[in-house]
Formats: C-alpha cells, sequence, structure tokens
C-alpha cells in the first residue's frame, strides 16, 4: 500500500504570503515539516507562478494540486473556463497533476437542475482535462450534504460527473452532520486529495458569562453561536488515527493540513502544533 504524503493547503497561508512573499513563506513551512502543498488563493501570475516553481526546485516542495473554478465571479477573473490553456500551462510548470474546484458555485446551488448542470460540466472539464494528463477534483464543503430530491449534492456529482475525483474536507463532512470516515469508505477509489482540518467546540467566556449574570443575554448567546470551529489536528474533536488510516486505505495521495480561522494565533503557529500532534500520533513517516 502506498503512503500519503502530508501537506499544507495553502489558503491558510494568505497572511504570510502577503507579509513575506511566496518563497519565503514556504520555506518556513518546509522547515516545520511540510513538504507538499496544495496551492490556492495564490493569484497565478507569473511571478509568482515562478517563486511556486522555486519552491519545488530549491525546497523540494511538492506541488499537490492547484485551483480552478469551472466559472468566475466575472470580470477578468480567471476560470477553467475562460483560461483553460493558462491552466494546464501552470499545473505543468509545477509538476501538479491535479487541479481542484474549491467550491459549489452559488448559482449553482439554486436547484436539482442547475446541481446537475454543474456536474455534466464538471466531467466535460475534466475529459479535456485527462487528454493534458491532468485529473479534475472537486472539495467539499457542509453545503455539499444538503439532499436534493433525497439526495446529497455530492451524491449528484458523483453519479453525473464519473470523471471527477473528489477532496474529501473531514471539518466540512463533520459539520454536515456525517461521520468523515464512513464518508472516505463510501468515495473509495475517487478520493486523491484529504483536507486534515479538525472540529473543535470553543469555549464561551467569561466576559459573556458576566454578561449574563448582570442580565444581558446578548454576549453569551452571540458567542454560542459561533462555539464551532476550526482547529490545529489534534486540538478538537476529529479521531485522525481512523480518519487518516481510512485515508491511506481507500488511495488518498495527498492529506492536506488546512485551518480557515486561527483565533489570535499565527497560520505558522498553527501548523507546528498540527505537525506535533501527527507525529505524536506516529505519522512522522507522512511528512515525506
Amino acid at each position: 500500500m502506498t503512503l500519503a504524503k502530508i501537506g499544507v493547503q495553502t489558503m491558510m497561508l494568505r497572511t504570510e504570503f502577503a507579509e513575506r512573499g511566496l518563497f519565503e513563506t514556504l520555506r518556513l513551512v518546509s522547515d516545520i515539516g511540510y513538504h507538499a502543498a496544495e496551492i490556492s488563493m495564490v493569484a497565478m501570475t507569473k511571478e509568482n507562478v515562478a517563486e511556486l516553481a522555486r519552491a519545488r526546485t530549491e525546497l523540494g516542495l511538492d506541488i499537490a494540486s492547484i485551483s480552478g473554478g469551472l466559472t468566475g465571479p466575472g470580470g477578468d477573473h480567471e476560470s477553467l473556463t475562460t483560461h483553460f490553456d493558462k491552466f494546464v500551462a501552470d499545473a505543468q510548470t509545477l509538476g501538479a497533476e491535479m487541479i481542484r474546484i474549491g467550491m459549489l458555485p452559488a448559482e449553482a446551488m439554486a436547484s436539482p437542475a442547475t446541481v446537475e448542470k454543474f456536474a455534466d460540466d464538471s466531467n466535460e472539464m475534466a475529459a479535456r482535462l485527462q487528454e493534458h494528463g491532468i485529473r479534475l477534483y472537486y472539495h467539499n464543503h457542509h453545503i455539499d450534504f444538503a439532499k436534493y430530491d433525497g439526495r446529497y449534492l455530492l451524491d449528484v456529482l458523483a453519479e453525473r460527473a464519473p470523471l471527477v475525483g473528489f477532496e474529501i474536507d473531514v471539518h466540512w463532512v463533520q459539520r454536515g452532520g456525517l461521520d468523515p470516515v464512513a464518508t472516505l469508505r463510501k468515495y473509495a477509489g475517487r478520493v486523491a486529495m484529504v483536507h486534515l482540518k479538525d472540529y473543535r467546540i470553543g469555549r464561551i467566556s467569561p466576559a459573556a458569562f458576566a454578561a449574563l449574570d448582570a442580565g444581558d443575554r446578548g454576549p453569551w448567546e452571540a458567542e454560542l453561536a459561533k462555539v464551532v470551529q476550526f482547529a490545529e489536528v489534534g486540538e478538537g474533536n476529529l479521531d485522525f488515527p481512523a480518519i487518516i488510516d481510512e485515508s491511506v486505505a481507500v488511495g488518498a495521495e495527498y492529506l492536506l493540513v488546512e485551518q480557515d480561522e486561527h483565533y489570535g494565533r499565527t497560520p505558522l503557529e498553527c501548523l507546528q502544533t498540527s505537525y506535533d500532534n501527527l507525529v505524536g500520533l506516529g505519522y512522522r513517516e507522512l511528512f515525506q
């Protein structure tokens, strides 16, 4: 059985990229112990692609995938539909064999028919990319477990887009009300990437309880509505030994650490904690 490689999803590094630059940030990430990355929320300018290629050459960074939507929000936003050749060229320059769609477009959520059209269009795009040796994947959120005519959105995509693989985000599966391990098993053979993102129930602050004691429920109610949090791997409630072992069993190639919010910590501090916890769980060998 081929082991997966643990890496980082660069969405969580966007503030670091703005402050330090791409290469310097990725050097620090490499120093922690991450040697693979999925590129997301990085403007794929000529300069940035060159910096990513430099990280690949000088740091030995394995570029798992790059990100692209079927359509963009308008204007000159690059999408797979409008800038197909550029996406192919960028992927080939960076040695990335996968492109991932990060989320269902808003307009595709409107009805079963719009979901089906998105699935059909995704399958056609996957076929085009296959001609260039590139695979297309779809990353889930909790919205993908809304039911359309009794079926989860993700199942509509699975049925109508057989050429599209899945990038399973275990936090969003949990937030969608499903079991991450069972979901990985359900889509065995189609999962090449998994987002390792913990799910934590936060604590309500003493200040909110003080306000409650004083007769003001507002702060307590506001904090209660936000107790579901993103967390460093191993700092929340998910069973990561079971998740990682199942990910490897179903054929995942990359396990990508991601954390959408950091709650006063820096992204690099969060990545260090996730690294330490994963090594502590016995997964050092996956940081190849």
